[in-house]
């Protein structure tokens, strides 16, 4: 699921990809899942249940150097889970609510996009100005309004908000990984 409203840059980033690639360019499921990064992984069974909640978790090694994560361990929770139906231990981590001010920056980043899309740019950067000041280092609001506002989402901007993120403890709502 990507959450992003720029889809010809989906469309390259998904080249080659065998799966289905969903938008939810309003942010729903991050609200829904506490979700505050990205990428974030959520393992749903077959039964449409929750079998492993929110994990920082990436499908492939393009960020390994930034962030000392590799995709191996992870992929092979997965093969186990398929093959042989062996849940990680931490499968039944407790995620933590969204606390009000993320709550309140996720609402004024949903208006900031529909201000943006609507031709409104004040309203717009009026409301994202107030999502990244409610929730600073939660990059499904802070670098998800960096496209949006016409900025690099992989510029200068993104690499002071990984800093920002990784010196603050990289808070998470979800499972953390540990670079390997």
């Amino acid at each position: 699921m990507a959450i992003d409203e720029n889809i010809e840059a989906l469309t390259t980033l998904a080249e080659g990809v065998t799966y289905p690639v969903l938008v939810d360019a309003d942010h729903r499921l991050t609200e829904l899942y506490a979700i505050s990064n990205i990428p974030t992984v959520v393992w749903i069974d077959e039964n449409e249940r929750i079998t492993r909640p929110n994990a920082a978790e990436f499908g492939t090694d393009t960020f390994a150097e930034l962030t000392g994560v590799y995709c191996k361990p992870h992929m092979d929770q997965i093969r186990a889970w398929v093959a042989q139906g062996t849940v990680p231990d931490d499968a039944d981590h407790a995620i933590a609510d969204l606390e009000p001010d993320e709550i309140a920056a996720r609402l004024h980043f949903r208006l900031a996009a529909h201000a943006r899309r609507t031709g409104m740019a004040d309203v717009a950067d009026h409301h994202f100005d107030r999502a990244v000041a409610l929730a600073p280092l939660d990059f499904t609001v802070v670098r998800a309004a960096m496209p949006l506002r016409d900025g690099d989402p992989f510029g200068p901007a993104f690499f002071e908000l990984w800093e920002r993120y990784r010196d603050a403890g990289s808070p998470y709502h979800g499972i953390p990984r540990a670079a390997s």
